[in-house]
């Protein structure tokens, strides 16, 4: 998750993305919640969620970029 929260900071790629925050089911089945916001992403494991939730704000954002990078379909 950290190298993904890094990528975000590739305006041309993604956009420019002023905060991300949700929450997604790891490898190991553990929940993953982070927060973003440019240079201070912050990755935790915590309660189990009944679905993965990810938001991201920002301007000029590549959907199809931040669906891939997130592996999201």
């Amino acid at each position: 998750m950290e190298n993904i929260l890094k990528a975000l900071e590739d305006g041309e790629k993604y956009g420019t993305i002023l905060r991300a925050k949700g929450v997604v089911c790891g490898e190991n089945g553990e929940w993953i919640h982070f927060d973003y916001v440019p240079s201070e992403p912050d990755v935790r494991t915590g309660a189990a969620d009944i679905i993965g939730k990810i938001c991201v704000i920002g301007s000029k954002i590549n959907e199809d970029a931040l669906s891939e990078l997130f592996r999201l379909g």
